[in-house]
């Protein structure tokens, strides 16, 4: 199991010099953690030699893992130093929420779909990430009980930010979040300070629907 793990360091040094830093990547902290993450272990075996190009694949329920860039794009944006707690909406097979957990001190995550959600734990079980909580629900109403969250990453695009999210963003605190219709996106950077939203679009992104009921109903 170990050999398959750290198999690949070439692919991921390299993911990071020719996809990541050329594009803006300048977190050393969220750099380290990309080319240290296995990423191949998060896709079927028979994906795992294209796991480090430069686009989303599938991940089994009509879900995908985003391209490496938007990863850390997202991930860059929340502007993490390592005392936060994260929440996560849309752990898929879980790269993105094992990118959160290692620079961060918790991650709460909530997928919808149970065959994702148990292969996620396998992943994070595997690399013993143990700072991750998780569950099955509707992400867009969040995570009430663990409320405020420094950081919210949401890994679908619905039609408009969901409130309850807002609500429970700390302050001050950044929520990451594509928007837009079904087929494209503005990746959003939602700013709470003093009470007051600041929002800002830096990428233009196609992602899964955010389904729930502060999402795309079905």
């Amino acid at each position: 199991m170990k050999n398959k793990i750290f198999k690949y360091e070439k692919s991921r040094r390299r993911m990071v010099q020719e996809q990541l830093t050329p594009r803006g990547i300048t977190d050393q902290r969220v750099l380290d953690a990309m080319a240290m993450i296995p990423r191949h272990i998060f896709v079927e075996d028979a994906l795992a030699p294209q796991a480090y190009g430069d686009f989303a694949l599938p991940i089994g329920e009509g879900q995908t893992i985003s391209q490496p860039y938007i990863v850390a794009l997202m991930t860059q944006a929340l502007e993490i130093t390592g005392d936060e707690t994260i929440l996560e909406v849309g752990t898929g097979c879980g790269y993105q929420t094992a990118i959160l957990a290692e620079l961060c001190r918790q991650v709460y995550t909530i997928e919808r779909l149970k065959p994702l959600h148990i292969q996620a734990r396998k992943n994070f079980d595997q690399l013993g990430y143990y700072n991750i909580t998780y569950k099955i629900d509707d992400g867009t109403v969040g995570w009430p009980g663990q409320q405020p969250f420094a950081g919210i990453i949401v890994t679908a695009a619905g039609p408009h930010i969901p409130d309850a999210l807002v609500d429970q963003l700390a302050d001050p605190g950044i929520m990451v979040i594509p928007v837009g219709d079904r087929i494209s996106q503005d990746l959003v950077v939602l700013k709470k300070t003093a009470n007051q939203i600041e929002k800002n679009i830096i990428e233009k992104v196609r992602f899964v629907s955010l389904i729930g009921s502060q999402g795309w109903i079905s």
